[in-house]
């Protein structure tokens, strides 16, 4: 008898992270069902739903390029992600502060904004980006030392890596050159 509810409870554990895609297929069928019934309301709003559900495991595969922290720093994720999704007019984000002692790093990736277009023309241009502060590059990636200490690339031409706070500046490029690029520019 004790194994039968083992064996449920092992049912229940192993389908649980079927049950996002569930939701996301059930929010697109009622989209479907509400269409084909002429409630148009209904069908927007089941769609811009699924359409949220899949925007947060996008966005949940963006955090994983956040990088470790340094030896002797905590990390804290961002839990903010939508609302700093619209503060940057929408798309995806994932962030993280770094933490030692009085230093904070934050770094904040951003993808599928509308705000990348017009970091582009900056951030593409290495004249341009060294009338706003120092351009140095890691590997084939170019990357702004503002002056006020915050770095900034696009990666790929479709993510923007963003760090700032008050830590050294030798800690901020650690951290700059600790994001796997490649990944990234694979997104």
């Amino acid at each position: 008898m004790v194994r039968i509810p083992a064996l449920s409870a092992a049912l229940c554990l192993s389908l649980a992270p079927f049950a996002a895609a569930d939701e996301i297929e059930d929010s697109i069928a009622a989209a479907l069902e509400a269409y084909r019934a002429g409630d148009l309301a209904t069908a927007k709003d089941e769609i811009d739903f699924a359409a949220v559900l899949l925007g947060q495991k996008k966005a949940e595969g963006l955090g994983a390029y956040l990088p470790a922290p340094l030896s002797g720093w905590t990390r804290e994720d961002d839990d903010s992600d939508a609302a700093a999704a619209a503060m940057f007019g929408g798309g995806l984000t994932a962030g993280a502060e770094y933490v030692q002692g009085a230093e904070r790093i934050e770094i904040r990736l951003i993808a599928d904004s509308p705000m990348i277009a017009g970091m582009a023309g900056m951030l593409g241009n290495a004249a341009m980006m060294a009338a706003q502060g120092e351009v140095r590059r890691v590997g084939k990636q170019r990357y702004l030392i503002a002056r006020d200490g915050q770095i900034m690339a696009l990666v790929g031409g479709k993510v923007l890596v963003q760090l700032s706070g008050e830590g050294a500046l030798e800690d901020k490029i650690a951290y700059f050159e600790a994001i796997d690029f490649a990944g990234l520019e694979a997104f």
